[in-house]
């Protein structure tokens, strides 16, 4: 997690001008690092049904919110493919740039 973060601001710094990195791309961080969280808030036995509480929804609610999760993390890591290759590979420019925004989100999700 860190060193995803690590990496992306370290492009921003290098490549402080829109045109060379789009601020719009922080963006699949961002939405990574909430999948993160929202995937780790669930314990095992909420997902399995063992725990003391049902809490709000129970079980289901739990699995729904771990599904909610994982769409948001593969979504991200899908748009930072797009990212490295629609606007950087393609482009024949530095391609740096897109390779941090799809580090980012690689490593956020491993």
């Amino acid at each position: 997690f860190f060193t995803g973060w690590w990496i992306m601001i370290d492009a921003a710094v290098v490549y402080p001008k829109p045109e060379q990195l789009n601020h719009a791309f922080h963006t699949c961080g961002v939405f990574s690092t909430l999948a993160f969280f929202m995937i780790n808030a669930v314990s095992n036995a909420q997902v399995r049904g063992d725990s003391y509480s049902d809490g709000c929804l129970g079980r289901t609610g739990a699995r729904i919110w771990l599904f909610i999760g994982f769409m948001l993390m593969f979504g991200s890591l899908i748009a930072s493919m797009w990212i490295l290759f629609g606007a950087y590979v393609t482009q024949n420019t530095n391609v740096y740039p897109g390779l941090a925004v799809f580090f980012q989100n690689a490593l956020i999700f491993f």
